[in-house]
């Protein structure tokens, strides 16, 4: 697949005033590839700080050829670096001085920092284990990562679990459930109080770079389809048959999560779209594109459950879920509508959504 030089932009951010209701304003940094390697083997170095006075790169770096910085008119700060040998490279910018890891980096979502108030999820329980685990993605031609969460007590075990698809929103990738998401803790906890049944939770990538911040959803839904899941039933000890499947997204992976659920329904039998719709802006032409209506007889049957989430009237995708689920009674689907917690659009939403829906699967 082309590599584009865009990344999904972040949905979490401030809303605009646009039709799309939950995104934000775009700026050049939506489309910002921040290290470019050049055909004439010099590395192109780009940081969008529109408020900054002067720009650096430091680290794994020519000390006797400074890059020099210089800001174009749409706020980037570019600069050349000449003289690197093929290999792999440290490097973070320094911003009025101040050093600053690259934010558009690929795993710039696993360098935010996160604090915890009070007891937190970590408790005295029997832990499972989170593997990092790369796959060969038939559709995007490249390696991918993901992030398996199995139950403690799994590498002994014969028995074969069901599976729960656990999708993050735009910006953030594989590592955010595990991660900011507490997912691992939170699974161990319910599993130890005996509130759900053992299954194994597949944390994918679902951040895709494409020229159009919509354009990751439909790749995504087909990579599940093509490579994710047909990879963790070859390589897991897992039931691969639809009744012991399910599929949750958060934000923009609730979109994906749509996307791959309502086109393959046979797949699934538990399906969450938590804070997210059907493609705002064009929800009327989504609803044409896949003929909900003559859709929702198997949806109806395949799924055992579709439940729609939100954080309140407070959460960015408040308005634009209301008029999925409109689209939804229209066409006779029955779901699942939950405000789990007053928090907006945030992770403090998505993880007490996991901890009520999880004890609800494969039951």
């Amino acid at each position: 697949m082309k590599k584009i030089l865009a990344a999904a932009a972040f949905m979490v951010l401030a809303v605009s005033a646009s039709a799309q209701g939950w995104f934000r304003q775009p700026t050049p940094n939506d489309t910002l590839q921040s290290v470019r390697v050049l055909p004439d083997g010099k590395v192109l170095f780009q940081i969008y700080a529109p408020k900054a006075r002067t720009v650096s790169v430091t680290g794994d770096l020519p000390w006797d050829k400074p890059v020099v910085f210089r800001e174009n008119r749409q706020g980037v700060w570019q600069g050349v670096c000449e003289g690197l040998p093929d290999g792999c490279f440290r490097y973070s910018f320094l911003v009025d001085g101040t050093r600053v890891q690259d934010p558009k980096a690929p795993l710039s979502a696993e360098q935010a920092s996160v604090f915890t108030k009070g007891d937190g999820y970590v408790k005295n329980v029997p832990h499972g284990a989170i593997a990092q685990r790369y796959y060969w993605s038939e559709t995007l031609g490249q390696m991918r990562r993901m992030h398996v969460w199995t139950p403690a007590g799994y590498e002994k075990s014969k028995a074969k679990l069901p599976v729960l698809y656990l999708i993050h929103g735009g910006g953030d990738n594989d590592a955010s459930w595990p991660g900011v998401g507490a997912a691992g803790w939170i699974l161990d906890n319910l599993l130890a109080e005996g509130k759900m049944v053992p299954m194994i939770v597949v944390m994918p990538n679902g951040t895709i770079p494409t020229s159009d911040m919509m354009g990751e959803v439909p790749l995504f839904g087909q990579d599940m389809v093509r490579s994710i899941i047909p990879f963790i039933e070859a390589n897991y000890n897992v039931k691969a048959d639809q009744a012991h499947r399910a599929m949750a997204g958060l934000s923009m992976g609730g979109m994906e999560t749509i996307e791959t659920a309502f086109r393959h329904p046979e797949l699934f039998s538990h399906v969450w779209v938590l804070s997210s719709s059907f493609a705002p802006g064009r929800q009327k032409e989504y609803v044409e594109e896949i003929r909900l209506k003559t859709l929702a007889p198997k949806l109806n049957k395949n799924f055992k459950a579709l439940y729609f989430t939100q954080g309140g009237p407070s959460d960015i995708a408040y308005k634009n879920c209301q008029e999925t689920l409109g689209y939804l009674k229209e066409a006779g689907i029955s779901y699942n509508y939950l405000e789990n917690a007053q928090a907006g659009h945030s992770w403090t939403t998505w993880r007490a959504d996991l901890q009520t829906l999880a004890p609800t699967l494969f039951k």
